[in-house]
């Protein structure tokens, strides 16, 4: 029973672990001609506090010195401010709010002219029963431009791993097949035995009371 009320708990406290914030690095290698994601995070610090947020993305072609802004955006308006990627750049991030945490940003169609750096940065007023605190966070991310998308060790070790785990598992599980099928089996040859020493036994006794019965006749 203690089982059951602990699964039910943790259960219930799911959601509110699923809804957290987490800081995640961007991906850097872009493909030419597809989609990229630009993924810039920035968690508060305490959760409950309620803020407003708003960002501005800047881009550092190659060969380049300074960083041109390319992205304003505070809810729910977001302005293009680069002609290299009008058409091309929309909000991935937060959404139907002010207080954003995810100021993610995609390219649609990635050309060779998005190759650079990226730079992200964060404005955020956070308010308090007393006063208003800013704070202002800046990221960067150096996106690479290639031809065709390339498979890092990580992600092949980690495919293989898998294949082994799924191999291993329907072994264990062959295995426990087997092993509970031949216990079965061997509990109901005893119990058959059983029986049928029983019966002989209850057999015997019977013969035993039959012929003391005809003695005393």
């Amino acid at each position: 029973m203690d089982y059951w009320l602990v699964m039910v708990l943790c259960l219930m406290a799911a959601p509110s672990c699923w809804s957290g914030c987490v800081e995640v690095e961007s991906e850097t290698e872009a493909v030419y001609g597809h989609e990229f994601k630009i993924r810039c995070i920035s968690c508060k610090k305490r959760g409950e506090t309620s803020a407003k947020t708003f960002t501005e993305w800047f881009f550092k072609g190659e060969g380049s010195e300074n960083f041109d802004q390319i992205l304003l955006y505070q809810w729910p308006r977001q302005h293009i401010l680069d002609p290299r990627f009008e058409g091309r750049l929309k909000w991935n991030g937060s959404a139907h709010s002010e207080d954003l945490q995810d100021m993610s940003v995609v390219i649609t169609n990635v050309t060779y002219e998005h190759q650079g750096e990226y730079m992200c940065r964060v404005n955020r007023t956070l308010t308090f029963e007393s006063h208003d605190y800013n704070t202002n966070v800046t990221k960067f991310i150096q996106v690479v431009v290639v031809d065709k998308a390339n498979r890092d060790m990580a992600s092949i070790v980690s495919e293989i791993m898998m294949y082994v785990l799924i191999v291993v598992l329907t072994i264990w599980l062959v295995a426990e097949m087997i092993y509970c099928y031949r216990k079965i089996a061997a509990a109901g040859e005893e119990a058959v035995l059983e029986n049928a020493s029983d019966y002989l036994a209850i057999t015997s006794e019977s013969k035993d009371n039959c012929l003391g019965v005809q003695a005393q006749e």
